[in-house]
């Protein structure tokens, strides 16, 4: 039995969730509106302020995707009430962040800088703090979509093993190599 899918997701007050015929669940908040696709074969109930989720079988299928889309509303209720944030740190010598509108506008020791578009739904923020890392701030309330953009940002120049130095997301360990000179 999925524990995760049999427990209700409680809405708030100021949230209202509905579910039309084609089992789209749309979540709408003071943050925003989102929308999620439920597999056909998962029941979705309102009652009394609860979404609960049902599943035919107990099949291996059916177990899975019971906490999935139960995990995924409370997600979207989440983000749509209190909503979701990233924040990313550069690391490197002339490494440098800054934007415009949703360009954002990347020096990370390449020949070039980079520009790179966030989505219309994120809210973005840089801050430059003499003695700190540059930072990158990422808000908004689809957490899967901020999740990606942040995972994209860091790629472009993921943290290296010897010195460290790269994008990184705030709080994260990177594990540091020993260089050649260790080995003699």
């Amino acid at each position: 039995m999925s524990r995760i899918g049999k427990k209700p997701v409680i809405v708030p007050k100021g949230v209202t969730v509905t579910v039309n015929e084609d089992n789209i669940i749309t979540v709408k908040g003071p943050k925003g509106e989102l929308k999620q696709t439920v597999d056909r074969d998962i029941t979705v109930a309102i009652k009394d302020g609860e979404v609960e989720f049902a599943r035919p079988t107990d099949q291996i299928r059916h177990r899975a995707l019971h906490g999935l889309y139960r995990s995924l509303t409370a997600n979207m209720v989440k983000g749509v009430t209190e909503g979701y944030k990233r924040q990313l740190e550069l690391i490197g010598v002339g490494f440098k962040a800054s934007h415009q509108g949703n360009l954002l506008d990347l020096a990370l020791g390449f020949s070039h800088n980079i520009i790179f578009e966030i989505p219309k739904e994120l809210k973005l923020a840089t801050s430059t703090e003499k003695g700190e890392n540059p930072k990158i701030i990422l808000e908004g309330a689809d957490k899967q979509l901020i999740g990606q953009v942040a995972a994209k940002i860091r790629g472009l120049r993921k943290p290296e093993p010897y010195k460290g130095k790269g994008v990184r997301y705030t709080g994260e360990v990177v594990r540091k190599k020993a260089g050649k000179a260790a080995g003699k």
